[in-house]
């Protein structure tokens, strides 16, 4: 492929819901374009962009794929994405890269909620956005429903600048409502068209729709405009509507709507045209980035002789290292030369740069401004990440992720997997900035957040693919607390003697609640009421070591005891018998004793969550939070037919909402949730909650 200027660059998006055919898409435009001799299929795992053997055995895109092509003068860098919300962190990182978008709705199922998302988060990042409504070859097609669930759902600013000519069955071709010429389906089905005059019997729909697209692109300038008004569509040249068709495209005022079949190869030419014709491309696209040294915002220059400015968008870990996907915002990055991460601001050394076609690499000297390559081998950098030129330490806009909304525990199966364990995660946290790895301080756990169970158990797949790791993932145990309800005191001697030296120690404390305290680093305040000298005090840590000791194992579940006053007010002590270990032993016992005395009960964690859902499911939705124990603190509008939903549930009733909440509302429910406080377990679930407690002690005892 020859070197392109950036005023020749275009890096588009495909983005659109699960099964609108994305993937399919993309290759028929590589076969247009000649990139590739003949269409893969999705189903036979033989396209360009799904070379993943996760990919390969679910028949679904879940990374991001890199395919160039070339277009009469221009190169186009499509980025093929996922459409599934478990791997929205791919889409993320795509959308933050690309000029424009093109958005992919399926003709029959219309705007369904991976196409909601896709168009938040282009709105979000204002990138320029193209509708396409593919398969309409496909039973049940309504190209025109589509089109008013767009407006309604979407944008009023959606806009068609085709029609089709029949549909499903009856498919043949589309109209072109800014030249009025039709282009029919190419028996070959190679991409190419025949031209034809505009069937009769959708002369007047085309005119129609024609008048809608001219008025809505006149509306971009008041010189148009105020031409438009006086002389009408007669007085507007074909070079002044496309400069009006951009300015609309650019500042989100016209959603241009395309449409076609992948499968067919139909409309496909037209769409590549539409693409260079309408998406800004690199050279005319704005960018700016913080100097860290001065704070200041600089504006980056998109020519090849500027310095270097690079954002990392995408990295792939494996055994063999790093490969990092980048984009070139100016500058070139260059093979053997030296970049500074701006992050670490530390040396990186380039050996060889390569540019990307699906999984393909080639080698080069250089990728300039506006375009994408790879780098392999990259000491410290990680996604989100700027390279510049050393000397002149600038930061871009760092993608924003999907915050995690399902936890999981991860279970190594063997000792050699717990050993490897550590150093798999973490590869795959460089892999994927939506995983979170922590360790839960109170069970020990180690935990793995995501975007959803599906997210997770394809993370657990490529562990054990590319580290030889084998992990099970499950829901982590609830971090139960305990607490006393009142004040009591006890007394505690142990007394040992065999022969030798023997233990002696004599404790008794009281022991009160505390009211709890966010701010409260330590469940207990330990203090020491001794007067007269009974215990020495050189023996107080270990009757407070032992106290902490009861505490950490809990009387009921095998939770810690928190938020405790401890006394110890009288005892005795031995002048030979009395060590360390006997005032620990008798300071465990007697807390125990105190505390049993005053009354334990288990308390669960309560995390506040935001929900936000469309209007219908509103009812619904605090009706389900009602039935898992939660209550709702509020609602509110949120705009664009949605209701944010303010809640408080226990974490048992909660861990996997994010499923959950996808089933209630079709998928077009999302939420975030946080932890608020600790309440009491009601009385009918602590029984069970004692009774699987008993049982693990039970299997661990067996082990």
């Amino acid at each position: 492929m020859r070197p392109y200027g950036p005023e020749r660059i275009h890096t588009i998006g495909i983005f659109g819901h699960l099964g609108s055919g994305k993937t399919t898409l993309a290759e028929a435009m590589l076969m247009t374009a000649h990139a590739i001799p003949r269409m893969g299929r999705v189903e036979d795992g033989s396209t360009v962009s799904d070379f993943d053997p996760d990919e390969h055995r679910r028949g679904m895109s879940v990374s991001l794929s890199v395919l160039p092509l070339e277009w009469h003068d221009d190169k186009i860098n499509l980025i093929d994405t996922p459409g599934f919300a478990d791997f929205a962190g791919d889409i993320a990182a795509a959308m933050r890269v690309v000029d424009g978008a093109v958005i992919v709705l399926d003709a029959a199922a219309g705007v369904e909620v991976g196409t909601e998302l896709v168009w938040e988060m282009a709105v979000q990042q204002k990138v320029p956005r193209i509708l396409f409504i593919n398969k309409l070859d496909r039973e049940n097609a309504n190209f025109y429903r589509v089109i008013e669930q767009a407006r309604e759902r979407l944008d009023a600013a959606v806009i068609p600048m085709q029609i089709p000519i029949g549909a499903g069955k009856e498919f043949q071709g589309i109209i072109s409502l800014r030249q009025q010429r039709a282009w029919m389906i190419s028996p070959r089905h190679n991409g190419d068209f025949i031209e034809a005059d505009v069937p009769a019997e959708l002369d007047a729909v085309m005119h129609e729709w024609r008048t809608a697209l001219i008025d809505r692109i006149a509306a971009t300038n008041d010189e148009l405009i105020e031409r438009y008004l006086e002389g009408g569509e007669d007085a507007l040249t074909r070079e002044e509507l496309l400069v009006g068709l951009r300015a609309g495209i650019a500042d989100g005022s016209i959603v241009p709507v395309f449409c076609g079949s992948a499968l067919e190869v139909a409309g496909i030419q037209q769409l590549l045209n539409g693409i260079v014709d309408s998406i800004p491309s690199a050279a005319r696209q704005e960018v700016v980035a913080t100097d860290l040294a001065s704070g200041d915002l600089v504006t980056l220059q998109p020519t090849a002789d500027a310095p270097v400015t690079a954002l990392v968008f995408k990295t792939i870990a494996d055994t063999y290292g790093k490969i990092s996907y980048f984009r070139v915002y100016s500058g070139q990055v260059r093979a053997n030369s030296t970049l500074t991460n701006s992050r670490t601001r530390k040396e990186e050394r380039v050996g060889h740069v390569y540019s990307v076609f699906g999984k393909e690499q080639r080698d080069v000297e250089s990728i300039g401004p506006g375009d994408i390559g790879m780098i392999t081998k990259l000491a410290e950098t990680s996604t989100n990440d700027t390279l510049c030129a050393p000397g002149r330490v600038l930061q871009l806009e760092p993608i924003v992720f999907p915050a995690p909304a399902f936890i999981a525990t991860v279970k190594p199966r063997t000792r050699a997997d717990l050993d490897k364990l550590g150093s798999a995660l973490s590869r795959m946290v460089e892999e994927d900035p939506t995983l979170v790895v922590s360790r839960d301080p109170q069970t020990g756990e180690t935990l793995l957040a995501g975007l959803g169970e599906s997210h997770l158990q394809i993370v657990a797949e490529r562990i054990k693919r590319k580290f030889d790791v084998n992990i099970d993932i499950d829901l982590p145990r609830v971090p139960y607390r305990e607490a006393i309800r009142g004040r009591a005191e006890a007394q505690y001697r142990h007394k040992k003697q065999t022969g030798g030296a023997g233990q002696f120690a004599d404790v008794s404390l009281r022991v009160e609640p505390l009211e709890p305290d966010p701010n409260r680093e330590d469940p207990l305040e330990f203090v020491n009421e001794i007067v007269g000298g009974v215990i020495s005090k050189g023996f107080m840590p270990a009757i407070e070591k032992g106290v902490r000791e009861a505490m950490a194992e809990g009387m009921l579940s095998g939770s810690p005891i928190s938020n405790v006053r401890v006394a110890v007010f009288d005892g005795k002590e031995h002048p030979v018998d009395s060590k360390e270990i006997a005032f620990k032993i008798a300071g465990k016992e007697a807390f125990k004793l105190a505390a049993q005395k005053a009354g334990v009960y288990i308390m669960e964690p309560i995390y506040t969550l935001e929900i936000v859902v469309p209007d219908q499911y509103a009812g619904d939705i605090m009706s389900d939070m009602s039935s898992r124990r939660g209550r709702v603190l509020g609602m509110m509008p949120a705009g664009h037919g949605r209701t944010v939903i303010s809640a408080q549930a226990p974490l048992a009733e909660v861990q996997r909402y994010v499923t959950d909440l996808r089933a209630l509302t079709q998928a077009r429910g999302r939420f975030s949730m946080r932890f608020s406080h600790y309440e009491e377990v009601p009385g009918h679930l602590v029984d069970a909650i004692i009774a699987q407690h008993k049982k693990e002690v039970e299997a661990a005892n067996a082990h």
